[in-house]
């Protein structure tokens, strides 16, 4: 597929996807992180010349306009960081935005209201979907895909506006996942480390499966975990497993030392009465974790374990917390797994996933990492094997 330094830009009006589905708290931007992120890829068309017009979602609206997820904060903050006066126009696809679409002159910008106003955007199929991605593609001469975030989804902004738009191509953004994930599965430096949490053995399962055989070491914390031990045969207490996924867990366990990947589980627990707790009760071994309590944290023994596989990595992929990292009595492992990769000065690291990344800045940590990726689903799907329906998308629209 083409990126957007390989296609002729300059006085052409850019229709821009990007993933600007920021956090916001009375109607303020508390992380514009992802915003920031799209920045290298919107500087470059405005200097090239072109005209840009921002298109993204936020929240859930489910086809409704809800004013709590205008995008109007966004467009301003995108405004600021550009230099450049953005413009929200209401309406989506009314006679207003379109007239402002076809007037818009090179070095101008405008956003247009949340997608998920119009519940075409989120159609699961095409006939659900309609002509809105087609009329989408209508408003300019080039569409540029930038949001990662979303890649995964099968939006009308991400699979169907390439099919009619005259020239479509991804930004720097989408060119940077796809080269730092890409070159993670393909040719990865070894050791090769995978290091998954979380809460849900099911996201994570066709990744775990995937790289069985290509990396070294998997280290399993967090909550799936502790499916992994009732595979085991131990008691996990009050625990949160997901029991129908023990077989799933067992089968990872026996499959992972045959096919070279070694798997190391957690040795000791964090635990304590509820996930409400602020403090921990105790210390227990992975085999004796007490029949009223719940783990919330990898214990001392197990943090010792993983940083030392870590210290000797030369390719770790992380996703996934190590415990309920949100409350300081356990994020202990979290916060040591998170330190151990940023003391590898001669490591690709490579961080996916919300709470994931939350652990990095909460410990100001980002710099240390070589990619911080800006997807979940994306990230999660990428790393599964499976090719992203934006990805499809592009290189299809090229061919036509």
């Amino acid at each position: 597929m083409l990126f957007i330094d390989q296609v002729d830009i300059s006085g052409k009006k850019l229709l821009f996807r990007v993933d600007f589905n920021v956090p916001l708290e009375n109607g303020v931007i508390t992380d514009d992180n992802r915003i920031q992120a799209a920045m290298p890829t919107l500087k470059y068309a405005l200097d090239k010349g072109a005209a840009i017009i921002l298109c993204a979602h936020l929240g859930k609206p489910k086809g409704q306009v809800v004013p709590e997820l205008s995008l109007a904060p966004v467009a301003k903050r995108t405004g600021e960081l550009l230099g450049v006066d953005i413009e929200l126009v209401p309406g989506l696809l009314s006679n207003l935005a379109v007239e402002k679409a076809a007037a818009l002159k090179p070095g101008q910008a405008l956003m247009l209201d949340n997608l998920r106003y119009n519940p075409e955007e989120t159609g699961k199929t095409a006939a659900e979907r309609g002509d809105f991605g087609q009329r989408l593609a209508s408003l300019a001469d080039v569409y540029v895909n930038d949001a990662f975030g979303v890649a995964h989804r099968e939006n009308a902004s991400v699979v169907d506006i390439p099919k009619y738009a005259p020239v479509s191509c991804g930004g720097f953004l989408l060119q940077k996942e796809q080269k730092f994930l890409g070159d993670a599965l393909q040719e990865p430096k070894r050791p090769y480390v995978c290091v998954s949490g979380g809460a849900k053995v099911s996201t994570k399962l066709g990744i775990l499966n995937n790289l069985l055989g290509k990396v070294d070491d998997i280290i399993i914390g967090g909550a799936m975990a502790n499916t992994f031990m009732l595979a085991k045969g131990y008691e996990v207490g009050n625990s949160l497993i997901e029991k129908d996924l023990v077989e799933d867990a067992k089968s990872i366990m026996e499959k992972a030392d045959s096919m070279g990947s070694k798997l190391h589980l957690p040795v000791d627990y964090i635990y304590a009465d509820t996930h409400e707790a602020v403090e921990a009760a105790g210390v227990c071994a992975a085999d004796m974790i007490p029949a009223d309590s719940m783990v919330l944290d990898i214990g001392p023994e197990t943090i010792k374990n993983f940083v030392s596989v870590l210290a000797r990595s030369k390719t770790i992929v992380w996703n996934g917390p190590m415990g309920l990292f949100e409350t300081p009595a356990f994020a202990k492992g979290s916060m040591a797994v998170c330190a151990a990769i940023a003391d590898l000065d001669d490591a690709l690291s490579i961080v996916g996933g919300g709470d994931t990344d939350a652990v990095v800045h909460m410990m100001h940590l980002a710099d240390k990492f070589s990619f911080i990726s800006t997807g979940g689903g994306s990230f999660l799907e990428f790393l599964e094997g499976k090719e992203l329906p934006a990805f499809t998308a592009l290189k299809e629209g090229l061919i036509s």
